[in-house]
């Protein structure tokens, strides 16, 4: 009998590939929005604040199935079945494994709706009643709502020999009607007949009712169409009618070699997104005709797994209108008011640019308001000293007034060079009109470097005063988008730093020109050079740890899937270094593997704001090295993208961020660890006083350091008063002895 194989002392560095040491990219992405769903059915937020997390689900899962579900349809339409080179799985292996977690998650969806949220919200009088329930004035209302605003709008589509099955639009909700002729002479009926209408996306999806009882009633647009679908297929009896909604691959192909004009290559593409394969069908449950179904798949080429039959509406995404149609009456069913706070740095202070020159300024939003990042382009747009103004966009928002500052700016005679992110998903037609205005207003507008996204948040603005060059930097870790910074945790750093701003003319020059990669000081740039750096640093705080075993780092991220740096991150727990990271979606990595990630702790946030904020600190005994970024650890930030990691250079900024991380590690409210089978569990939560809430500690510490600053101010200028009071009375004293 041969002797058992002895493989405990064998070095666990060579098994890091190990697929079991990994969570597949996709199954990771829907355990985060099983995150989001549970705050759904978390009774400690607010009523409307749980609808809305509904919405997110649901657009969450839209987004997922456009893209990534989409693109694994296409893997195997074009042959390729092999394993994925983490977890091990093939597409085929993956696209069951989502079937079969989205159907489960559809399930849990349409419970909570049904079952927890609709109960709760008829208890705050206000109901989202079915038509059949209905009384006969309330009916009068919708048949004379259906006739003036609603039928006029509506498209009846036949299907027969001479009209095949239309091209039904993207995330549209239909309904399919089999109908059959009537016949005078007898109660037989021909044959059956199918035809489809849309419901129109320009009308609002609910329909309030006349008050009652001081309830407000509401009933679904797709019903209303329902009930009076005949009045559009006048002789013909209703026999059916299947509400049902298709999802389509969305994702852009975009072939830049042969695209002289990237805009007008990106507006051809966007076309053709309407009418992608079809990926995703749902169907409300209640209501179809399994005939109808069946055609549908068929014709819809698409396989029976990938039909949804869901028993909440169609949809949840109308939530968002919802939410803010019952906010107004019910204001105590949403979160409490937050006003972001002037920031820390800047209170006190009128100019933004003189604070800038005498020291860095750091910025924690939705905390700390963005407000000054809006001034500080408007501010520069009008300033006559201020030459130039350059900027990459990747998000704005729809009425953008850093768009308006940039065009005054241009209109103004200042340089104005504004990098457009053309390909920024889901905003690419948004970014085609902003940069076609922009050029309009003068400025010149660059689209990017051929195969990368520009994901890198800056700005540069240089002013000539008293025959100096002064250039000023913002770097940030989210968009220029001021209405997302109102929900989104990020961070930013105005700097006059004299190396920094010389990195960002570079930066600039390198994305605009013709020019070698350029060497920087402080800026570390990707692709490639912001792993090639976490790989150093890395390895510096394992060397650290095994001269001094103080080996500590701390990451914070929106996703972690490079293999290249979880392997090290493997490697540097094996050597013992504690790594803390705060992960809020896809991660990748597995902690708590016995003899491989023992030493690492995994968090995820799921909360009021969306936490955006990238932030990788490294204890390099003592010296602290802290770094913001615009890039997650993902493979495609490391090597298809522009971006931008940046250096906290002074330490009493250091000092304030690593606070702010010490709360959110403390965070046992909202957040998950993940276990070592890849499983995410509540934080154990302690008596109900250490409860901590890390989003609202960090609100509530923006306002304590807003009172705090403003004390000093006052008492600053108190004492200032007082001093003159004193040199007054001294003055006055003296004059009148020299008087005597």
């Amino acid at each position: 009998m041969n002797a058992p194989i002895e493989i405990k002392h064998e070095d666990p560095l060579l098994h890091l590939g190990n697929p079991s040491y990994y969570n597949n990219r996709e199954l990771s992405w829907l355990d985060f929005n099983q995150r989001v769903l549970e705050e759904a059915m978390d009774e400690r937020n607010p009523l409307l604040e749980r609808y809305k997390f509904m919405a997110i689900f649901s657009s969450n899962l839209d987004e997922f199935f456009m893209v990534r579900v989409a693109g694994l349809l296409d893997q195997l339409k074009a042959g390729f079945n092999r394993p994925e080179n983490k977890a091990g799985l093939t597409p085929a292996e993956q696209l069951s494994a989502i079937s079969n977690i989205a159907h489960k998650l559809i399930e849990q969806h349409d419970k909570t709706y049904l079952h927890v949220l609709t109960p709760l919200l008829e208890k705050e009088r206000v109901k989202i009643i079915p038509i059949q329930e209905i009384s006969r004035a309330d009916y009068s209302f919708l048949e004379k709502h259906f006739h003036e605003h609603i039928f006029p709008v509506l498209t009846p589509m036949a299907i027969d020999a001479y009209r095949p099955f239309p091209m039904l639009l993207n995330k549209s909700l239909n309904l399919a009607i089999v109908l059959c002729e009537q016949n005078e002479n007898s109660r037989n009926h021909t044959e059956t007949k199918m035809a489809i209408v849309q419901v129109p996306s320009v009308i609002k999806r609910y329909i309030e009712l006349p008050s009652k009882n001081n309830i407000r009633r509401f009933v679904l647009l797709e019903q209303v169409i329902a009930e009076f679908i005949d009045t559009l297929f006048m002789g013909y009896d209703i026999q059916s009618v299947t509400p049902f909604r298709i999802t389509r691959n969305a994702d852009l192909t975009i072939h830049e070699e042969g695209a002289d004009d990237l805009l007008r290559e990106i507006e051809e593409e966007l076309k053709k997104r309407k009418w992608g394969a079809c990926v995703r069908l749902e169907v409300q449950s209640q209501l179809h005709d399994q005939q109808v179904v069946d055609y549908l798949v068929e014709e819809l080429e698409i396989h029976q797994k990938d039909v949804y039959f869901v028993q909440a509406p169609l949809d949840l995404t109308f939530l968002f209108s919802f939410y803010n149609t019952i906010q107004a009456s019910h204001e105590h069913l949403v979160y409490e008011t937050f006003i972001p706070q002037v920031p820390e740095d800047l209170i006190g202070k009128k100019d933004i640019f003189e604070a800038a020159l005498s020291e860095d300024l750091l910025f924690h939003h939705p905390y700390e308001s963005f407000e000054p990042i809006v001034d500080f382009i408007s501010q520069a747009a009008d300033d006559p000293d201020v030459m130039a103004i350059k900027q990459t966009l990747y998000r704005v928002s729809g009425n953008s007034p850093i768009i308006k500052s940039l065009e005054r700016a241009a209109e103004n005679g200042k340089q104005v060079t504004v990098l457009v992110e053309l390909k920024a998903r889901f905003d690419e037609k948004n970014n085609v009109q902003w940069a076609k205005e922009l050029e309009k207003a003068g400025c010149h507008v660059i689209y990017g470097m051929t195969h990368l996204k520009t994901h890198s948040k800056i700005t540069l603005v240089v002013r000539r005063r008293k025959n100096k060059i002064e250039r000023f930097v913002h770097l940030g870790t989210g968009n220029y988008n001021d209405a997302t910074a109102r929900i989104y945790t990020d961070m930013g750093l105005i700097t006059t730093n004299e190396q920094i701003g010389i990195d960002a003319s570079n930066f600039f020059n390198y994305l605009s020109g013709h020019t070698e990669k350029p060497s920087y000081h402080h800026l570390i740039v990707s692709p490639h050079d912001i792993r090639n750096e976490f790989i150093q640093l890395i390895d510096k705080e394992i060397s650290f740890h095994k001269q001094f075993g103080d080996g500590y780092f701390i990451a914070k991220m929106n996703s972690l899937t490079d293999k290249t740096i979880i392997m090290k991150l493997y490697e540097a727990s094996i050597a013992g270094v504690k790594i803390d990271l705060i992960v809020r979606g896809i991660c990748c990595l597995r902690p708590g593997i016995k003899d491989i990630s023992e030493n690492i702790t995994v968090r995820s946030i799921v909360g009021r704001f969306l936490e955006h904020t990238r932030i990788y600190y490294f204890h390099h005994h003592g010296e602290q090295k802290i770094y913001l970024s615009s890039a997650d650890m993902m493979t495609r930030n490391m090597e298809n993208r522009v971006e931008i990691l940046f250096p906290i250079l002074k330490d009493h900024l250091k000092a304030r961020i690593y606070r702010w991380l010490e709360i959110i590690l403390s965070d046992n409210t909202k957040a998950r660890e993940q276990d070592s089978l890849g499983v995410y569990h509540y934080v154990q939560n302690k008596a109900v006083e250490d409860q901590i809430n890390s989003q609202l500690e960090l609100c509530k510490q923006a306002s304590r350091s807003r009172q705090i600053e403003v004390k000093k101010i006052e008492e600053t200028s108190t004492i200032k008063k007082g001093l003159n009071k004193l040199i007054s009375l001294k003055k006055l004293y003296h004059f009148k002895n020299s008087l005597s």
